[in-house]
């Protein structure tokens, strides 16, 4: 999985996490390694997420003059 992962380092991404309710967080993927993700969000401050709670990464979606699209959770 690691692997897959590393695909999107230094990508701006929506990573969906299950756990206590689902939510979406966003930000840029720095590292990924033994199961757990570094994720730095646009404000400098630093996530870990295992790898265990992720349901869906995807590339921050983007319109066609590159401004960021609205994304709703899921």
């Amino acid at each position: 999985m690691d692997e897959i992962i590393k695909e999107f380092i230094d990508k701006e991404v929506v990573i969906y996490v299950s756990g206590s309710g689902s939510a979406a967080v966003t930000g840029f993927i720095r590292k990924a390694e033994n199961g757990w993700i570094k994720l730095e969000k646009s404000n400098k401050q630093v996530e870990i997420i295992s790898i265990d709670y992720v349901n869906r990464i995807q590339e921050y979606p983007r319109n066609k003059k590159g401004k960021k699209k609205m994304i709703f959770a899921e």
